[in-house]
Formats: structure tokens, C-alpha cells, sequence
């Protein structure tokens, strides 16, 4: 049974310090953390990730022409969805009954921008949910526009902010290009 511990571990051959690894157990397998002593606590997180696409893609995405559908309302939509799901896709994920997650999809100058909001009242936390809702969202969005711009690359998926729990609050350095001027769809 894996527990999570914050204690350390000196190792023989270096003598430093390093933290116990949380989802090994003792034989060296990975395990699912044992959350059961845990308080339940309020706690949130926030992702964000970018899709780069041609001109072309974000006139039509602007536009609404896209042959399959609205490319925002949908990649919103699928990231919703995969949210509530991370538990199936992640091996080592607890299932959470999600408050809310928030799921923003927006098309930018070169880009489509998308952004997650996961709240969670329970013993762990939800970074995983936010994550996976963006990512899925952008794939969305690839998907919906693979026929016109083959060329489109995902960047800087990443964890904006976490609060709540044991290890508190943190919040990201801020991205030099989040200030893209929005494009009206």
C-alpha cells in the first residue's frame, strides 16, 4: 500500500537527499496514492495551451466555415468532457466528483488559445483534470482543422496556477505572449 510521505531518503551512493517517490510502493511498482488520511480541502487549478494555425484556419475558424462544426464550441465541449474522464485515461489518477471545470476556447491573432478552470472539493487535487481538459480541447481543434492546415503544432501546455491542499498555492511565471490581440469569431 503507497502512502505519501514528505519524508527523504539518503541515498548510498551520493549521500544527498532526495524525496520519497509518492506512486512507488515498496517493491518498486507504481501504485495509486493512498489518499484516505487526507483532509478534504477546497482546491483548484488552472492550464492553458495554444494551437498555432495558418491564417487561412483562423479566417475560417473566425468565420464559422469549418465543414465538421464550430471549431471553439466544440474543442470547449471535448474538454469538458475529458475532464470528467481523467480517471480512465490516467492510470494513477483518483476518480474526483469535479465541482466545475471551465473550459475557455478562444482564437487569437495566429492562434487558438485554451484555457481550464477545475474545481474539486475532496483528499487530492485536480491539476490533472485542468491539464487533460486542455490538451483534449486543443486536439479538438486540430482534428476539426486537419483538411485545411496540416501544419498545426501545440505549445506550451502547463499548469497556471494550483491552490488548496498540503502543498499550498502556486502560480506559473507569466507567459511573454499572453497578451495575443483576440480575433471576433
Amino acid at each position: 500500500m503507497a502512502t505519501k510521505k514528505r519524508s527523504t531518503k539518503k541515498t548510498a551512493q551520493t549521500g544527498k537527499v532526495t524525496p520519497r517517490l509518492t506512486h512507488v510502493d515498496a517493491r518498486g511498482r507504481a501504485a495509486m496514492v493512498d489518499v484516505g488520511a487526507k483532509k478534504i480541502t477546497a482546491r483548484r487549478a488552472v492550464a492553458e495551451a495554444r494551437v498555432n494555425v495558418s491564417a487561412e484556419l483562423a479566417n475560417r475558424i473566425a468565420q464559422n466555415s469549418i465543414s465538421k462544426g464550430n471549431v471553439l464550441d466544440v474543442a470547449r465541449l471535448a474538454g469538458i468532457q475529458a475532464a470528467k474522464r481523467t480517471d480512465e485515461l490516467i492510470p494513477l489518477c483518483h476518480s474526483l466528483p469535479l465541482d466545475s471545470i471551465d473550459v475557455r476556447v478562444e482564437l487569437r491573432r495566429d492562434h487558438v488559445y485554451v484555457w481550464a478552470e477545475a474545481k474539486v472539493t475532496a483528499k487530492t487535487g485536480v491539476e490533472m483534470e485542468a491539464l487533460l481538459a486542455v490538451a483534449i480541447a486543443a486536439l479538438t481543434v486540430i482534428d476539426m482543422g486537419k483538411s485545411i492546415d496540416r501544419s498545426m503544432t501545440i505549445e506550451g501546455l502547463r499548469m497556471l496556477e494550483k491552490e488548496g491542499g498540503r502543498s499550498g498555492h502556486f502560480r506559473a511565471a507569466t507567459a511573454a505572449k499572453t497578451s495575443q490581440k483576440r480575433v471576433r469569431a
